[in-house]
């Protein structure tokens, strides 16, 4: 086994489509993050306020945010996933290269399952944003008009 320099750089070449879908799925994974703090700090703030009384409004609002907390976890889940695929399979494109190992059909299929991953986590993530919306329009529509 002599690997050259040329062969190293033909090797990163074909891990460079994989390494731009990893930064993606990275960023999905900051925005999804991002949102849950926010769930979690809405979460908490509203928990403060029902201790000092009970608030049906509060409830209902409690209820849409654990369901929406979920949702994002599952995205979260799944988004992980996808990242560790495509980690696969870069790895695997540079073991098959460097040693010949007819590693193609796992090579395909970890691409697969991480488009897969990527997409439900997508899918997911819209519902979420479905319900965030639906949640912020119907108090809206609830609440009394506000006098001037």
């Amino acid at each position: 086994m002599n690997i050259q320099i040329s062969d190293i750089g033909h090797i990163i070449q074909l891990s460079i489509a994989p390494v731009f879908l990893l930064t993606g799925v990275g960023t999905n994974l900051m925005v999804l993050t991002n949102r849950l703090a926010r769930i979690i700090d809405r979460t908490r703030v509203l928990e403060d306020k029902l201790d000092l009384g009970y608030n049906e409004d509060h409830m209902e609002e409690l209820d849409v945010l654990f369901q929406r907390m979920g949702l994002i976890n599952t995205a979260i889940t799944l988004s992980a996933i996808c990242g560790l695929l495509v980690c696969c399979v870069i790895a695997m494109l540079f073991l098959a290269d460097t040693t010949d190992l007819p590693l193609d059909k796992y090579v395909a299929a970890a691409f697969v399952l991480a488009m897969i991953a990527l997409t439900t986590a997508l899918l997911v993530f819209l519902r979420e944003i479905f319900i965030a919306s639906r949640s912020l329009q119907s108090r809206r529509h609830t609440r009394p008009p506000v006098q001037q």
